[in-house]
């Protein structure tokens, strides 16, 4: 009897040592800089938004938050794969889209599992897109696209940021709803594509990166995603309006750690990610990139991720979506 209760005492104790230590490890957390991992290429969406953020927290925390892209391709998952065999000591951290953890692993095999692998820190926005083409082709409307992709089957390209993306899974679905053939073109990512979608190389594209350069007249907007139309282009129809909501399949990108990194951390990550995405500096900046911050607690964060996965899966095999 004495010997257990020996033992019970001495677990209790080195249970309270483990919390005491995870506590003073978050109260001096970060003490060094802070790696995010972006698992795409500079310049794309993905890119720009870590970047506002990778600045706000580095002004936040007073140590420096530094982005390393990994655009290794695999529509990110390799990059994705990197961080969930990190070390969990809240120094490195993924920031994502929604695809390459909630599309991509329905689609091809991955080396690792997103919801058991990973622990969520913060969600960072929510894109704000619409299908572009380029103005070569004379086409003003989304009903002038579809009319024109029925009358030259397989000529219209598409570009996307790689296979089971969200844009891809948009394309996907306008071709199954309206029985069309587009051409679709992946690439390593946004930026990338859009070298491509700028000279007309590729018609079309789906992605925030575009909006700045239909402001410019260099592309046309043909619809926005989503149930409202964008303050900045009003002229311009939401998927809504025009009685596809199905292919309105969100983009959002999030900040994750590795399974096992310390919740005092992540919890001090997320609480200071909420005040930040409420200033209005922070908005503004996140509006000039065409994306919203919703806020979320980690909790709500992995059930989010769980949902989606579900519907994207969905799409997936409503519209024979497979990788080749």
């Amino acid at each position: 009897m004495r010997r257990r209760q020996f033992l019970l005492v001495a677990a209790g104790t080195f249970a309270t040592c483990l919390s005491t230590g995870a506590l003073a490890q978050a109260q001096s957390w970060p003490e060094r800089p802070v790696k995010i991992v972006v698992p795409f290429a500079p310049g794309g969406a993905t890119d720009q938004t870590a970047r506002v953020w990778a600045d706000k927290l580095s002004q936040a925390f007073g140590q420096q938050f530094i982005i390393e892209n990994r655009g290794g391709g695999a529509s990110g998952s390799i990059g994705v794969e990197g961080v969930a065999k990190s070390a969990r000591d809240g120094y490195t951290f993924l920031y994502t889209p929604n695809a390459s953890i909630a599309v991509v692993p329905s689609l091809r095999k991955v080396g690792f599992d997103p919801v058991k692998d990973f622990d969520p820190v913060g969600r960072t926005g929510d894109a704000i897109v619409g299908f572009t083409i380029h103005p070569s082709l004379g086409i003003k409307t989304f009903q002038e696209m579809i009319d024109y992709a029925k009358q030259n089957p397989g000529k219209l390209t598409y570009g996307s940021s790689g296979v089971g993306m969200a844009n891809h899974l948009r394309l996907e679905a306008i071709k199954t709803r309206f029985g069309i053939d587009i051409l679709h073109v992946p690439y390593r990512g946004g930026a990338d594509s859009l070298n491509d979608h700028l000279p007309g190389v590729v018609h079309m594209m789906n992605e925030p990166v575009t909006l700045a350069h239909v402001k410019a007249g260099k592309l046309i907007l043909l619809n926005i995603n989503g149930p409202k139309r964008h303050p900045e282009f009003p002229d311009v129809p939401s998927t809504t309006e025009l009685g596809i909501a199905d292919a309105e399949i969100p983009i959002w990108f999030s900040i994750w750690a590795p399974a096992g990194t310390p919740k005092e951390i992540r919890e001090k990550m997320n609480a200071k990610m909420a005040e930040i995405a409420e200033t209005a500096d922070m908005k503004a900046k996140m509006l000039a990139v065409n994306v919203i911050v919703p806020v979320q607690k980690p909790e709500e964060m992995r059930q989010y991720l769980v949902d989606d996965i579900r519907a994207n899966l969905e799409v997936i095999k409503k519209n024979n979506i497979r990788v080749d």
